[in-house]
């Protein structure tokens, strides 16, 4: 089959698609990148998408427009990326479409009804490019009794397990997520969310340089400033969610804006760099305590993936916090982190369009093996 994944992260500064051939069933699945483009973000649009992570005005009229919106933009990514392989629609066997996540509860966040949302009709996106579209794949792990996420874990166990290291594969987007890979084949592959990623930098960023940035690029003021290990283990000590035991994950609700801008009333005072400094110390702190506390052991390799992989700071201050594991990228393993999700994303809605489960019990907690996603037909 030939498929598009589709995604939009917690930043929700752009999206992601990949086209994507892919053969054979696991453990052995036989795949190759045909095309990826990313598309910016609208900035009406991501403007929108903001308003609705916030409950006071995240009002229903808005989301039942933004989720057409959203489908109109998603289809929009699919027909570029298929046009990117050299391709026309009638050539694309599906569309695995993420969505935009605006609301996550998982079960055992005390926050309400386990439940999750994503935004961005399938029935728009399928269509606009006369393609059958897998989405919602979240939902049916949560039904099984699942956190939803992380759902990558199951496709870095299928296209990155290494036959003599051990891998942590780290997504390092708004939120951090880690994917260990024993080494050799056979099961013992889990994964979670560990915390916060660029979210929390990337907010601070833009209040601090009044909008006219929205990402540390290169990690360069972090790189120029201090980290105060003061307030970084005060946030360590202080967030239940550190010491939770996985199946576990985490979003927007935790470590949003709310969240950035109580640290930044702590920090206030301290040079714009020595902030940066220390909310990028946060995200590698809190991931390498992760490490310590839930893997059977620490990994030879680190992957990193996601817009955080392309942080010199993070990767620097991550392998000071990791001396005995070697930091890298998943390019190093053959698959571009910047195309990671999308591929992910087209590889489960090849094994829903198999019929075939595609979650991992062990990283979502879910009560066993299921089909994830709807589909609506081409």
């Amino acid at each position: 089959m030939i498929g598009i994944g589709l995604m939009s992260g917690t930043s929700a500064d752009s999206i992601d698609a990949a086209c994507v051939r892919l053969e054979g069933a696991p453990p052995r699945l036989d795949w190759e990148l045909l095309s990826f483009v990313t598309l910016p973000m609208d900035p009406d649009l991501r403007q929108q998408v903001f308003a609705a992570f916030r409950p006071e005005t995240g009002t229903v009229d808005r989301l039942c427009g933004l989720n057409f919106t959203l489908g109109e933009a998603f289809a929009q990514a699919s027909l570029e990326a298929i046009r990117a392989a050299g391709l026309t629609p009638g050539q694309v066997d599906f569309i695995g479409s993420h969505g935009q996540t605006v609301w996550h509860i998982p079960p055992g966040s005390g926050e309400g009804v386990p439940s999750t949302l994503q935004l961005g009709s399938p029935a728009v996106i399928a269509q606009r490019t006369g393609v059958t579209v897998v989405s919602d794949f979240r939902s049916r792990d949560m039904a099984a009794g699942g956190q939803g996420a992380p759902l990558v874990p199951f496709v870095d166990d299928l296209l990155l397990r290494h036959p003599t290291r051990s891998r942590a594969v780290q997504n390092i987007g708004g939120i951090g997520n880690v994917t260990f890979l024993p080494a050799g084949e056979g099961g013992g592959a889990f994964g979670f969310d560990t915390g916060p990623g660029n979210m929390l930098l990337d907010r601070a960023v833009e209040v601090l340089t009044q909008g006219q940035m929205r990402c540390d690029l290169d990690g360069k003021m972090a790189f120029a400033g201090h980290v105060h290990e003061d307030f970084l283990q005060k946030w360590m000590a202080e967030e239940p969610y550190f010491t939770r035991q996985p199946p576990k994950s985490t979003g927007r609700e935790l470590f949003g804006v709310q969240r950035c801008q109580v640290y930044l009333q702590e920090l206030a005072g301290l040079s714009r760099e020595d902030i940066l400094a220390t909310l990028t110390a946060f995200t590698t702190r809190s991931t390498a305590d992760a490490y310590r506390r839930f893997l059977p052991v620490l990994p030879d390799e680190v992957l990193l993936c996601g817009g955080g992989a392309r942080n010199p700071a993070i990767a620097a201050m991550l392998q000071r916090e990791l001396p005995g594991s070697r930091v890298g990228r998943t390019e190093d393993a053959g698959l571009p982190g910047d195309a990671k999700e999308a591929v992910a994303f087209a590889v489960l809605g090849y094994e829903t369009m198999n019929r075939r489960p595609g979650n991992l019990p062990a990283a979502t907690g879910a009560s066993g093996p299921v089909v994830l996603g709807s589909v609506t037909w081409g």
